[in-house]
């Protein structure tokens, strides 16, 4: 499939901006099933300064924004084909070890009702991707999907003792609960295509685990599926905080408000 994608987010504050800088992480990653062809970033009330490769094999780009701006304009826009690939992305690559998925943040901590879910899911089990699909299909009924409960600082314990949560909050619970059943899990940002709509408010979030003998196997709770050629992979982290698409600290400034205009089509 190819989908194309354009990402526009516009920052606002009702003062000048002193100094700010941004990391994006928002390029789509050459990986298996998907091939990048087309993608460009712009830039208004910034400049971009430098690209790097971080420990996850994100592309991110670094902002400075100018001194004395009051808003700040990202637009991002490409093409991306896809395959399918069962949701199956391979063999471990980047420069953090595998273990290193296997540790704790304060978004994927696990408290007591984590350890119910787990108690809940149970053992018996043909193998580790139907178990895997299994506490997706169990993180979902615990917590159906439901906007304005959580926000962006909400844990996985805190989203199972509110009930309901969005792709995020499924993503931290199913990451916290495989690294505790001895899964290295990660956190996928990324885009959806959606058979209904083409504007969307937001991306998409998703959940990967590392399963013995097949690599890295994506579920994506809030749908009950994994990855399909509707879904785009960008950035991968231990939890949303290394894998937000936009990320950064200002000086100066008052009041910001974001806007976000996101088309995501076949």
């Amino acid at each position: 499939m190819r989908v194309k994608i354009r990402h526009r987010t516009e920052y606002h504050y009702d003062k000048p901006i002193t100094h700010g800088l941004q990391q994006l992480r928002m390029i789509p990653k050459a990986s298996a099933g998907q091939t990048i062809l087309t993608w460009q970033t712009a830039v208004e009330g910034g400049s971009k300064a430098a690209t790097f490769t971080d420990q996850h094999n994100n592309q991110v780009e670094l902002l400075t924004i100018d001194p004395g701006a009051r808003s700040v304009t990202i637009v991002c826009e490409g093409e991306v084909d896809t395959a399918d690939t069962v949701g199956i992305i391979g063999q471990h690559g980047g420069f953090a070890p595998l273990w290193y998925f296997q540790r704790t943040t304060p978004h994927t901590r696990v408290g007591p009702r984590v350890r119910q879910l787990i108690r809940e899911l149970g053992r018996d089990f043909e193998n580790d991707t139907a178990r895997l699909h299994a506490l997706s299909a169990l993180t979902l009924a615990t917590v159906p999907y439901a906007t304005g409960a959580t926000d962006l600082s909400t844990t996985a314990e805190q989203a199972l003792e509110a009930g309901q949560g969005v792709c995020q909050d499924h993503a931290h619970i199913f990451i916290a609960a495989a690294r505790l059943m001895g899964y290295p899990a990660r956190y996928v940002s990324g885009y959806l295509v959606m058979n209904d709509r083409v504007d969307q408010e937001a991306g998409h979030a998703w959940a990967e685990a590392h399963v013995e003998g097949l690599g890295w196997v994506g579920f994506d709770v809030s749908n009950g599926v994994s990855p399909d050629p509707r879904y785009v992979r960008v950035a991968t982290g231990l939890d949303y905080g290394e894998a937000a698409p936009i990320s950064g600290i200002v000086f100066g400034g008052h009041n910001e408000s974001m806007v976000v205009q996101l088309q995501v089509q076949q």
